[in-house]
C-alpha cells in the first residue's frame, strides 16, 4: 500500500472534467481531500492524500500527468522560515498532526513538513510568520 500527500494543479480545461473520479472507480484508489480550490475558468488546486496499491497508484500518476494534471508533493509547498522564527511555540498547540514540536532539551520549535496537511493554522497563527505555504 501506497499513501502520499499530493498538490494537484488542474489547468483551466480540466476543471470541469470527472478527472478524480476515474481514481477511484477504475484504479481503486482512495482519497481524502484536504483543501481544494476550484474555480471554473481558472486553474483548479486540490490538495489531497492518495491511497492504493503500489502498481495503481502508479498507474493513477501516469493518468493524471497523461491528462495535463502537475503533480508535486504537499512538503514542497509548506516551510518554515527559520530566520523569522522566534520559537516563541504558539504555533504548536494548534497544529492537528503534531507536525510542529518543541524539542524538550533545547525549546526550539522543529517542524516535519511530511506530517503538514496544509490546513494552515500555523500559518494565520503565527506572530513573526515564520510559516509560509506556496501552492
Amino acid at each position: 500500500m501506497v499513501s502520499k500527500r499530493i498538490v494537484l494543479h488542474f489547468p483551466h480545461r480540466l476543471v470541469n472534467q470527472p478527472i478524480i473520479y476515474k481514481l477511484v472507480k477504475e484504479l481503486d484508489l482512495q482519497f481524502n481531500i484536504l483543501k481544494a480550490f476550484v474555480t471554473p475558468q481558472e486553474e483548479g488546486l486540490m490538495v489531497l492524500e492518495l491511497t492504493g496499491k503500489r502498481e495503481n497508484f502508479d498507474k493513477g500518476i501516469e493518468y493524471l500527468k497523461s491528462c495535463g494534471v502537475r503533480i508535486q508533493p504537499l512538503s514542497q509547498d509548506v516551510i518554515r522560515n527559520e530566520e523569522r522564527c522566534t520559537n516563541c511555540g504558539v504555533c504548536v498547540p494548534i497544529c492537528p498532526t503534531q507536525a510542529l514540536i518543541v524539542d524538550p532539551k533545547t525549546r526550539e520549535i522543529s517542524f516535519d513538513n511530511k506530517k503538514c496537511i496544509a490546513c494552515e493554522l500555523c500559518v494565520k497563527l503565527c506572530p513573526p510568520r515564520a510559516m509560509e505555504v506556496h501552492f
